[in-house]
């Protein structure tokens, strides 16, 4: 694994590790699961726009079709890993 995929990885774990401690601190994971993607958006925006700027229609088309991107190689992954459990 590259030094970078092993960063993302390490950043992910974290993000999800902050997740499940405000599961166990009693926050609804519906509301902790739309706060994570409220903060991701506000990031994506801030990285493309700084701080004080905004994404056009098309910037925004951009992050979710970056997002659905995302989920569905998670999604490949994790069904894949299932195969695999139950075959095993």
């Amino acid at each position: 694994m590259s030094t970078e995929q092993e960063q993302h990885q390490d950043c992910t774990n974290r993000f999800i590790e902050l997740a499940n401690q405000m599961k166990s601190e009693g926050v609804d994971t519906s509301l902790v699961s739309g706060s994570l993607m409220t903060a991701s958006g506000i990031y994506a925006t801030y990285l493309a726009a700084g701080n004080d700027g905004t994404l056009e229609p098309s910037g925004v088309q951009k992050v979710v079709a970056l997002y659905e991107n995302t989920l569905e190689k998670y999604q490949q992954i994790k069904k894949n890993q299932l195969m695999k459990k139950s075959l095993g």
